[in-house]
């Protein structure tokens, strides 16, 4: 069916009853302002806000963050820690080098020992005793009894007692000093071991040895008054009027030969061998070990992935 132009022109135009009646039931069914924000309201109530919602509100993308040096661990701690194995490496280095020291020393006092022994010239100089110390040598004389020392107190077996000290004097009137050995204390009398304390001309055999050092925990000698606490070649030898000359008597110990010598208040002498301690090992042990143990902490304490590193970096606009 075509309609006309003249038609479609009055449907159109304003004043067309059928346009006015549908107008207004379209503005009829469209909802007011009044009528939607109670709906709007009832909407957004039923989510959370979010930091979004916020007309100010600027996200991580939008501002770059600042970094921080979140590894900055490198204090006094750490330092000490790496210089503890360098230090422990050095010590262990060092006493491989004692070690290779200390056995050659004792080797060639152990060629010494085996060697016949010497007899002791009359007068010696002791500059050159570190040269022959631990050599074994004999001399002949007469013990002055009446100039003995006892230094101590000293330990044998569990024991308490003191070392005997008695000068040598020889036919040219020279003395030496006699290191003779332990003596328990309830024979320091001399009347209690006469057996001890032998007369006339005898043969002294022992090792030359070089003079003592006192530690710091030795108290000093009181020579005034008898007390002798470690044996002071030099001190000994002034008051005696001896050589600076130390001797140490031998005795080739063994159990029987022990007791009765202690029992008859016969000094005990030392046996003829190396008294040197050689622990050097073990020093070497503890060292390295202790250089391993402080390089593995510091290794991980270096890797130990840095601790709070979210709270250590901050958002900041002014990047």
């Amino acid at each position: 069916m075509r309609v006309s132009p003249s038609l479609l022109r009055y449907l159109r135009s304003a004043n067309n009853p059928a346009i006015h009646h549908a107008q207004s039931l379209h503005h009829a069914a469209r909802p007011t302002p009044t009528t939607r924000m109670p709906l709007l309201r009832r909407f957004q109530s039923s989510f959370p806000r979010q930091p979004a919602d916020s007309p100010g509100f600027v996200s991580l993308v939008d501002a770059p963050v600042q970094l921080v040096r979140a590894n900055k661990r490198h204090g006094l701690g750490l330092i000490v820690l790496a210089i503890i194995p360098l230090t422990a490496f050095a010590l262990g280095s060092w006493q491989v080098q004692r070690l290779g020291w200390k056995t050659e020393l004792i080797a060639r006092y152990e060629d010494r020992l085996v060697r016949d022994p010497l007899p002791l010239p009359p007068t010696i100089d002791p500059s050159v005793v570190k040269d022959f110390d631990y050599r074994r040598v004999w001399a002949k004389g007469t013990l002055r009894h009446d100039q003995e020392i006892l230094v101590g107190p000293r330990v044998h077996d569990g024991e308490n007692g003191y070392s005997v000290i008695t000068p040598l004097e020889r036919k040219d009137g020279s003395k030496i000093l006699i290191s003779r050995g332990w003596i328990s204390k309830e024979k320091l009398q001399q009347s209690s071991r006469p057996l001890g304390v032998p007369q006339g001309e005898v043969v002294i055999e022992g090792l030359l040895r070089e003079p003592f050092e006192k530690n710091m925990f030795t108290p000093d000698n009181k020579p005034e008054e008898g007390l002798w606490y470690f044996p002071d070649v030099a001190q000994m030898a002034a008051q005696s009027g001896s050589q600076a000359v130390w001797i140490e008597e031998t005795f080739g110990q063994d159990m029987m030969g022990t007791l009765d010598r202690q029992a008859k208040g016969i000094p005990i002498g030392r046996p003829a061998e190396v008294n040197l301690r050689n622990n050097h090992t073990q020093y070497i042990f503890t060292w390295y070990a202790l250089a391993a143990a402080t390089s593995i902490m510091f290794y991980m304490v270096v890797k130990k992935p840095a601790s709070g590193l979210k709270s250590r970096v901050r958002a900041s606009k002014e990047w």
